[in-house]
């Protein structure tokens, strides 16, 4: 009989450290609860403590990308505006040439 492994997706990894570290819930409380062993735990609570820098070295990247997004945005906006501009500028001229044939069609005709 052969046991197969369970795998946790990073979500679950998360909310496992979260309730050590959050909740105060022992990690023998846990590693029970949950069937595995309780240095699995530590070993997630260690690799959350190693990378807890990059949870502030990402404000500074993230402000940069959202910043470099929101002016390909605002660009994009401006481009729809020209175009939608031009597109009422001929639709004006359209409208003025249709005008001056149909007061000259009237004029031909003496409706006027």
């Amino acid at each position: 009989m052969t046991n197969s492994r369970r795998k946790f997706t990073a979500e679950q990894k998360a909310a496992i450290v979260r309730r050590h570290l959050k909740g105060k819930e022992s990690i023998a409380t846990i590693a029970e609860e949950l069937s595995i062993q309780p240095t699995q735990i530590h070993q997630w609570v260690a690799v959350v403590m190693e990378q807890a820098e990059k949870a502030f070295e990402k404000t500074a990247k993230s402000d940069k990308a959202s910043k470099l997004a929101e002016a390909k945005i605002n660009a994009l906006k401006e481009q729809q505006i020209r175009r939608l501009q031009e597109k009422l500028i001929h639709k004006n001229e359209v409208i003025a040439e249709l005008m001056e044939e149909n007061v000259r069609a009237k004029k031909a005709n003496g409706d006027l």
